[in-house]
Order: structure tokens, then sequence, then C-alpha cells
């Protein structure tokens, strides 16, 4: 008594004779079969006849091609595995130039026919289509849409079949014509062809070729890519928006902490005082008391406010640290001038003035301040040559008095100017290069992307 649990029987190809050549013919695709082209000789037969009948003769032994992927080379994809039963190559033409690319066409007996497409080292799995995609527009130029997705026109030509090899559930002979036209949505390719009879639709998936490869575990390693393929997926393609989103969330946080660090340091002075200079005056060196400073180390900022009047002041500090010796020098300028002429009243300068000391450690200091100021006898030339033209007069130089006051722990404003300005150059770069990317893959379309020259 037989067992009940049988194996099913391994298909095994039929083999038949090219009526040409008297070569072994194989027959994978079974009864979908209606065209076979001989291995030896080229030939194109009729597989539906008993004898194979001849259908072409292909006599130029120069056209032949060496498919990357053999015929009868089995391999696993998407859960199924696929047989490789026919091998074409199409051009199209444009401008004078052909382009050719590969088709393999596979079979599993259970779920049909699928193909692999190949041009320049770039590969599509492709299914046929069962409905038909809407046409519509967009931007002006065509489109169709189909499961909630759409696809631009890309190109549309005339292709023909310039060399077949294996078996084909349609009738295929070399020179064959049909109008393609391909929509693109990368990673996504939906393709039309168009013969006299009837309009056929297609879904291709751009496909890595080591995925191919490890498929169908072919030997070696596949062609390199070559250029930008119609719907090779950007490297950019739905993160520059994502990019931006971030950069401004990162600026939102720098300015956060700018408002809040400035809040935290707007703190009572650590040191103010009060002082009057006059031009000439043997005690214009002023060394402030001993004050300290705490906290961490940070920028210092050092105001000047003064009630100078057509006059001009240069003010050299030093911020000693008593504990180290270490001194910080800075130096500011202070001017103010003012009057009226023919275009009404105006004013030069300001009477204050600050400068910010980076990076001082917490410690006992000592200030020491040393102001410059005109003379009488150089007054009436220096505030000339320091007005506008023809504005104003000299006037006789009086006492300044001014005012030093100096916080520790201040916000350097220029630090996240700096780090905002870091923090929008790369979104920059890649919106460039995301921008270079579309424009390469559209030149060679019907419509390539207008550039500014």
């Amino acid at each position: 008594m037989s067992s009940p649990f049988v194996s099913p029987p391994v298909v095994k190809p039929k083999s038949l004779e090219c009526p040409n050549c008297g070569g072994p013919v194989e027959r994978r695709g079974f009864g979908h079969t209606l065209t076979i082209v001989c291995p030896q000789c080229l030939s194109v037969l009729d597989a539906t006849t008993p004898a194979l009948d001849i259908l072409q003769k292909v006599e130029d032994a120069q056209n032949r091609r060496v498919p990357l992927i053999p015929l009868g080379q089995r391999g696993n994809f998407q859960g199924a595995t696929w047989e490789v039963i026919g091998f074409q190559t199409r051009a199209v033409s444009y401008e004078g130039e052909t382009f050719e690319w590969d088709e393999y066409l596979l079979f599993n007996p259970y779920k049909g026919f699928r193909y692999i497409t190949q041009y320049n080292g770039h590969w599509n799995w492709v299914t046929p289509m069962e409905s038909l995609p809407v046409r519509t527009s967009t931007g002006g130029k065509p489109a169709v849409s189909t499961e909630g997705r759409l696809y631009k026109h890309f190109s549309g030509g005339d292709a023909s079949t310039t060399f077949v090899l294996g078996e084909f559930p349609w009738r295929v002979r070399v020179g064959d014509f049909v109008t393609a036209d391909d929509f693109i949505d990368p990673p996504g390719l939906l393709s039309s062809e168009t013969t006299v009879d009837e309009v056929t639709w297609s879904r291709g998936e751009y496909t890595s070729g080591a995925d191919i490869w490890k498929a169908f575990q072919v030997p070696g390693s596949p062609p390199s890519p070559s250029g930008i393929y119609l719907n090779q997926p950007s490297p950019f393609k739905g993160s520059i928006g994502g990019i931006w989103r971030l950069m401004m969330l990162l600026i939102g946080a720098v300015i956060f902490l700018a408002i809040a660090f400035a809040a935290a340091s707007n703190h009572a002075p650590d040191f103010n005082q009060r002082y009057s200079f006059s031009p000439g005056s043997p005690d214009a060196t002023v060394l402030s008391d001993s004050f300290e400073l705490k906290g961490r180390t940070s920028a210092a900022e050092v105001e000047i406010k003064t009630d100078l009047s057509q006059n001009w002041a240069f003010f050299n500090i030093a911020l000693i640290n008593q504990d180290t010796g270490d001194a910080f020098n800075v130096g500011r300028e202070v001017s103010y001038y003012s009057g009226s002429d023919s275009d009404g009243p105006w004013s030069e300068g300001g009477r204050t003035e600050s400068v910010t000391i980076p990076s001082v450690p917490p410690g006992n200091y000592r200030l020491l301040v040393e102001p410059e100021m005109d003379t009488p006898a150089t007054t009436p030339s220096s505030i000339v040559s320091r007005t506008r033209a023809s504005r104003g007069t000299a006037s006789s130089i009086k006492a300044m008095n001014y005012e030093i006051t100096l916080r520790h722990g201040v916000t350097v404003p220029g630090w996240y100017w700096v780090v905002g300005f870091l923090l929008v150059i790369p979104p920059i770069i890649y919106t460039i290069r995301a921008r270079a990317f579309e424009v390469k893959r559209w030149a060679d379309s019907d419509y390539p992307m207008v550039t500014s020259s």
C-alpha cells in the first residue's frame, strides 16, 4: 500500500529539437509558452506547433548577448521561487543616441510571470498590473495614479526588441516595436507598452543588484550602477523637510537657552564705582578696592558710562586677579558729538560703551582704569577731525564723570549667533545636494528641470 504522504513530482523542462539547426530546445513555461528562441542559432520558434515552426531566423551572430543571470537559474524572491525562462534586450533612440536595457522573464507555476530589468547596473523587480492606473496631470505634465500614489511622466518613445533568448508567453521577434511610457514615484515605476492591439501596464520597484545576486545565487558581483536611474531612490527624499524642522527646533532651543542664561545673568553688579577725570590731572589712573567674583569660569562684561559732550575718551582697563596675578587687559573708546546745521540737529557716537572679557575664573580682583582725553591745546583740531564736515565748533574741555560697572557670568550673544549660523549650514548643503540629485535624474527625461545659469 502506498503512503498517503507523497511528495509532488519534480517538474522538469521538456526537451525539443530546433528545426533550423537541430540543437536541443528546452521548454520551461509549459502551456503558457507561445514563443521559444533556440539558444544555438537564435531562431524564433512557434511553441504552439508540434514541429516548432520557425517564425524568424536571426542570421547576425554578432547580435548575441550573454545574460548576466543564466536561463534556467532559480531564485527565491519575495517568498516565492522563480525560474529565469526568457531574456531580451530592448532599445530606444533619442536625439541620435541609442539606450539599451535588458529584461529577464521569470516564471512560477503558481504565481505566473515577473520580470527583472537592468540598465547600467540599475535593477527593477517588475510585476504585471491587472488594474489600469488613472490618467491625470500634475504641474501641467502627464501623470497617473494608482493605490494612492501619483506617478509623474518621465519619458516616452518607441522601444524595439534587439535580442531575444529563451521562451515567452507572447509572440516575440527581433525588431518588434512598442510605444513605451514611464511614470515614476521613486522607488516606484509604472510602465505602459502600447501596440496596435493592446495596452499593458507593469509596476517596477527599484532593487539593488546585490539583492538580485543573493536571491538567484549568481557567482561574483553585480555590475556597479552608473549614473542616476529614473526611479532610483534619492538619499535625500523625505528627509529635507525633516532636517529643516530639526534645524528650527535646535535654533528654538538655542534661543530659549540664550533667554534663560540672559535672565539668570541679570543680577546685581559685582563691581560698580563712579569716578571723575580731568585732562592733565596727575590722579588720572585709579585702582579699585578688591572685590570677589563668584560662581564658575564665565564671561565678564565691563560697562562704561560717561557724561561726555563734544569730546572723546579712551579707557585702558585691566582686570587683575589678586590670587594669581593674571590680568585681563581691554580698551574702549567713548565719544559723543552733537550740534545743529542746515539739515537740523545731529549727533554722533554715544556716551556709553561696553566690552566683554571671556573666560574669567572666580576669585578676588581689582580694576585698574586709565582714561585718556584731549587736552585743551589739542581740542579744536581733534574735535573738528571727529565731527562731520562743517558741523559744529570746538568747545572747551571740562572734567568727565564716568561710571564703571562689571558683571560676571554674563551671556555672550555672539556665540549664539555662531551656533545658529552653524545649524543652518547642514540643511542648506543637504537641500543643494538633493536638488542636484533631482536635476541629474530628470536630465534624461522629457521634462529636464530648469536650473538658473
